[in-house]
């Protein structure tokens, strides 16, 4: 079998366009030199002449052609392997040669202030991951660790030229990068134990994917939100049992002293009767103000079924004695729900707005829903006074009514919650009056 042809060199195929160049001049002078009337000393000296200086020609245009073409593969090289210091020397515009080698040296400053840029964010990058105290875990798509921070290091208790290249399932990491990409942990680190928040992204380097871990400490911030709502508590609960059981100390504390006065008056047990009775309405305040709070503490899961809405509403307002209330038209609509609660809630807004309206004596209520972006909406609109104090709205405790327990809001916003729905509340634009919106995923 025959072998290929081998390839010509760039540079040995100059020099023989060179020679061939030079060629024909070469053949004719020497046919005109030995063809002519010379001695043959002269006729070798002049022909051994053009030979000496076709041949220097030919290799002086080689040397020309080939010197800058591998000034550039080395200036190339170097960018490649990352040297960005290397410059052409003599580069300028004047020539096309000189115009490549200035583009050539150009771009290597570019690099060099680029990878200058890259160095100077990959150390603040460096050093604020190492400042941060959430721990972060980087593995590869083999579930191989790559890389990690300081925090990372002390909750596994091992320097990082221990664990880094170590599989997830050797650092017992590796329920981390599977199930949900947000989560509470509630596990034992070499370095730490408590409660965890996880958080995992994806990230690609070189095209291979990535998986960021990211763990923080939620045992110190739950511990101070669960002291702030013990406090809160308490305060509330306080300040309600002082308003109770002070006036019922004092008027029993008066009865006490009237029942032991030897003379009494004739009226005494008009007065006596008068604080029994006042005693009795405050420990019903302060009983009603317990079971409220007990219901809200123990509110149940919802027991879902599949519930026509359209039907529902239109029995909260039938069953309503006040002939203000409104239910306006909507679409078909059929959710997984707990009726029971659900409907406790839209009582409640009926009943707010009913109560709304009535201390201006003007318009009515209107009850309605609609189906949008995979949510079912009910309102509850009003045309009473408004809103006052919106940020205090779902308060635990806080009430504007007289006899009210504040506990309504919280318990519809609870429901409401626990159906993977929101509840809020808003003073209607340019009008007066208020509207109260139940989103429920469909």
């Amino acid at each position: 079998m025959a072998k290929p042809l081998r390839r010509i060199p760039h540079e040995q195929r100059i020099f023989y366009y060179a020679l061939f160049a030079g060629l024909p001049g070469l053949i004719v002078a020497s046919s005109l030199l030995f063809t002519g009337d010379f001695t043959p000393k002269v006729q070798w000296t002049l022909g051994l002449g053009m030979f000496i200086f076709w041949l220097g020609f030919a290799l002086s245009v080689r040397e020309q052609v080939i010197r800058p073409l591998h000034t550039m593969a080395n200036l190339l090289t170097a960018l490649r392997e990352g040297d960005y210091s290397v410059r052409a020397r003599g580069a300028n515009r004047d020539d096309p040669l000189g115009d490549v080698m200035s583009e050539i040296n150009l771009l290597s400053r570019v690099l060099q202030e680029q990878r200058l840029g890259a160095l100077e964010a990959t150390a603040l990058l460096r050093t604020v991951m190492e400042e941060i105290d959430v721990a972060i875990f980087a593995f590869d798509s083999n579930q191989t660790l790559r890389l990690v921070n300081r925090a990372g290091q002390e909750l596994i208790a091992q320097p990082a030229e221990r664990i880094l290249g170590r599989q997830a399932s050797d650092l017992n990491l590796t329920d981390c990068l599977t199930g949900e990409d947000t989560r509470v942990l509630t596990r034992n680190f070499p370095g730490a134990t408590g409660r965890w928040g996880m958080r995992r992204t994806s990230f690609r380097e070189r095209g291979l994917p990535h998986n960021l871990v990211v763990i923080g400490d939620l045992s110190q911030p739950l511990r101070e939100e669960e002291l702030k709502a013990w406090q809160r508590l308490v305060r509330v609960i306080g300040h309600e049992l002082n308003n109770s059981l002070a006036p019922i100390k004092s008027i029993a504390g008066s009865l006490t002293t009237m029942l032991k006065r030897p003379q009494r008056a004739d009226d005494w047990e008009t007065d006596m009767l008068g604080g029994l009775e006042i005693i009795e309405a405050r420990a019903e305040g302060l009983n009603r103000f317990m079971q409220s709070y007990a219901r809200l503490a123990k509110l149940p899961a919802p027991a879902r079924q599949p519930i026509a809405l359209g039907p529902l509403l239109r029995r909260i307002v039938t069953l309503g004695t006040n002939h203000n209330v409104h239910l306006l038209d909507g679409p078909e609509v059929t959710l997984a729900i707990d009726a029971a609660q659900i409907e406790q809630v839209i009582i409640n807004l009926v009943k707010n707005a009913v109560e709304a309206v009535e201390e201006t004596n003007l318009g009515g209520v209107r009850v309605s829903w609609s189906k949008a972006s995979g949510e079912i909406e009910i309102s509850v609109e009003d045309d009473g006074p408004g809103v006052a104090s919106a940020q205090n709205l779902f308060v635990p405790f806080f009430t504007t009514k007289p006899s009210g327990s504040g506990i309504g809001l919280v318990l519809c916003r609870q429901i409401a919650e626990n159906h993977g729905g929101t509840l809020s509340l808003e003073n209607r634009a340019g009008v007066m009056g208020c509207i109260a919106r139940l989103r429920l995923p469909s």
